[in-house]
Formats: C-alpha cells, structure tokens, sequence
C-alpha cells in the first residue's frame, strides 16, 4: 500500500470521509459558530492542516491541484469547513518566509495551526530592544479555536508614532506568537460563514522577539512551485474554489426540493415546471463556464510554477480575474437556486438558507471584490494595472 504522506488518493478518499462528517454537523457548525473541537483535532491528526507546509517542516505540501480537489470535497458540505481549510493550509506557506529556529518551533507539533487577521487601525508595534511591543486588535481570524499559533500583521512605528489610515502592509511586520499569549474577543456576529470561527483577539503591549516576526514580502526559502505563487492568488482561487462548492450544494439542495415540492397554486411538482428545467439549466452553464474559466487561468499559472519560470503579469492578471469572476458567479448561481425553493428557503431547516447566507458573506470578502475587474480591464486595454495580483 502506498505511503499515506505522498498518495493523493489516500487524502482524496480521507477527506470524502472526513467531509461526510462535516456534513453531518453543519447545523452545529453554524450554530456554534465553530468546527467542533474534536472533529478539528481529527483533520489535524490526518495531516489536513497540513496539505500545504513545505515538507522540510513536517507537511506535505502537495501539489496545489490535488489541494484544490480536497478543497472542492469539504466546500461542497460546509462552506464554513472548507473556507478554514483554505485558509489555514495556504497560511501555512508563509512558513517559508518565517525565520527557521521559529518555524522548527512552531511545526515540532505537528498539529499546529495558525490563525491571522487583517489589523484595525489600533494595531502598532513599537521598537524596543530585541524585539517589539505589540498592541491592538485583529479581527477575522478563521479557525483561531482550533489554531495553537497566532499571526499578527502590524505597522513597525516608533513610541512617538501613531497609525496611519491606509497602512500599506509590505511596510509591516507579521509577529508569532502563542495562542495564550493574545486576548481571545468572541466577535463574530454574521449570518454566514458563521461556523469559521473568525473571532477577533487582542493584544497589550505584548513582547515579541525580534526572531518572531517576518516581513510578508521576504523572499521564500522554499523552492517548490506552491512558493513561486503570490499568496494572494493561492488564497484567491481556494476562497473561488470554496464559493463555487457552495454554489454545487446550493444547485443540489433545489434540485432536492423540486423532486417533492408542489408550488402554491399549482398542480405539479416543482421539476416538472418549464421555469425550474431553464433556471437549472443556466444555472448549470454559469457554474461550469465560471469553473472552467478558474481551472483554465490555474493551469496556466500551475505549470509555470513547475517549470521554475516566473509567472507572467498576464497570468497573474488572468487568474486575479477567474478567482473573482468565480465567487461573483457562485453567488448569482445560489440567488437561482434560492429563488427555486421559493418560501422554503426562508426557512432555517432548510440548507439553502446556509448556503444562501455564506455565499453571501464570501462575496463581500476582499478576493470577491468587483475591483478586480478595473484590474484586469486596466491590464487588458494596455494600461499599468492597479491591485494586488
């Protein structure tokens, strides 16, 4: 039988099995605005916060096509499950930029985990000596009660200094630390993606050797084609790849209901109504083509990345744009198939109520923004794009 740490089909059958029990506690999940405590521990104890660390620190860093094939399995049941796990494997690639008596710290567990989140505008960290001193608040971080390790993004400001609005963060530094060394902040009061865990945490005047922290635009020590990938774009189409999981269950659950649901005033089931078959139908056609289009800009970026050759800025553009295009597109096709099940998807019984609220909280994230589209419009009509590609 095959090593487990290197056979794709292995993790591919595991995470069927392991999604099939996310399914079944996706209500929980929802409802307790988390992954069940003993259920993270088991994704973690299969090697599935893992997927993505370079193998010279104990992960298994595979290929990113066979993640997103994982990826696509969880999306499919929960999208809070599948969010997290996008979010905590592709983090995991910054590993490579950590310095290497910290990340050999952080990963002798091999169950670790690492949580961030963007910082608020009360986030600094002032010089002193061998290190820093860290205050404010971070908010969004996904999977921090199943995380043992906290990532904190922060302007590098002297005592004197205060913030500055729009902090440009290349010029900051991302400090590491303990999860018991921050404040947790039960903050996270959304109607989808509820089950991710994005809780808020805090931090006063916090120490942080100066060996702890890293700057997001250091060059990776790794040489493997996942470190020849701009972060943001692996973290932009696993967030694509997890709306259009959404959009695939929210299609499912219509099709379901319209096996057995007769409509207010008529006298058929709800297949049978020509309305439903071409609603589906589009439906169908506006998920394959945005899936095809994701695929399609991955590849090109993927076997550049194999290669060794340094991605082009029409590549980056191009999957910038599929990534985006498949969140906005993942979320009409919910929208169809919501419509579909007419007043029953205003109720919580049903999971098209989930779907719809956590397509709809993907969408407002920042790699579903519309302004990825002037982006690539700017690219495409000759002129030097704006954004972060």
């Amino acid at each position: 039988m095959a090593n487990p740490e290197y056979d794709i089909e292995y993790y591919l059958d595991t995470a069927r099995q392991l999604a099939e029990r996310a399914g079944e506690h996706a209500d929980q999940i929802d409802r307790d605005r988390q992954i069940p405590l003993d259920l993270a521990a088991e994704f973690a104890d299969k090697g599935f916060f893992r997927l993505l660390r370079p193998k010279s620190l104990g992960g298994l860093e595979l290929e990113h096509p066979d993640f997103l094939k994982i990826l696509e399995i969880f999306a499919a049941v929960d999208g809070s499950t599948g969010w997290c796990m996008n979010q905590n494997n592709v983090f995991a690639t910054n590993s490579s930029r950590f310095p290497r008596a910290v990340a050999e710290e952080i990963y002798a567990d091999e169950k670790a985990v690492i949580t961030n989140g963007p910082p608020s505008s009360s986030a600094r960290a002032v010089r002193c000596e061998g290190g820093y001193r860290l205050s404010g608040r971070w908010d969004f971080s996904s999977g921090i009660t199943h995380a043992t390790w906290i990532a904190a993004l922060s302007p590098v400001l002297e005592e004197w200094e205060e913030p500055e609005p729009g902090f440009d963060r290349s010029s900051g530094r991302v400090m590491l630390m303990p999860k018991k060394d921050v404040k947790f902040l039960d903050f996270w009061p959304v109607q989808g993606l509820r089950g991710t865990a994005s809780f808020s945490f805090e931090l006063d005047n916090v120490f942080v050797p100066e060996e702890r922290s890293y700057s997001p635009t250091d060059s990776p020590q790794e040489k493997g084609p996942l470190y020849g990938i701009p972060t943001t774009l692996l973290f932009a189409t696993g967030f694509s790849t997890v709306a259009l999981g959404i959009a695939q269950a929210s299609l499912k659950t219509a099709m379901d209901l319209a096996e057995s649901k007769i409509p207010g005033r008529s006298f058929r089931l709800l297949k049978d109504e020509s309305t439903t078959q071409r609603t589906i139908g589009e439906a169908e056609a506006i998920w394959h083509s945005a899936k095809a289009f994701l695929r399609e800009a991955h590849s090109s970026v993927w076997a550049s990345a194999k290669a060794g050759e340094e991605l082009t800025v029409e590549q980056r553009i191009k999957l910038r744009l599929a990534a985006t295009h498949g969140i906005r597109k993942a979320t009409e096709v919910t929208d169809m198939a919501y419509t579909l099940c007419g007043s029953n998807a205003i109720l919580d019984t049903n999971p098209i109520q989930r779907q719809f609220q956590d397509i709809h909280v993907v969408s407002q994230h920042i790699q579903g923004r519309a302004t990825h589209y002037e982006t690539a419009g700017q690219f495409f009509m000759g002129m030097d794009p704006d954004g972060n590609f």
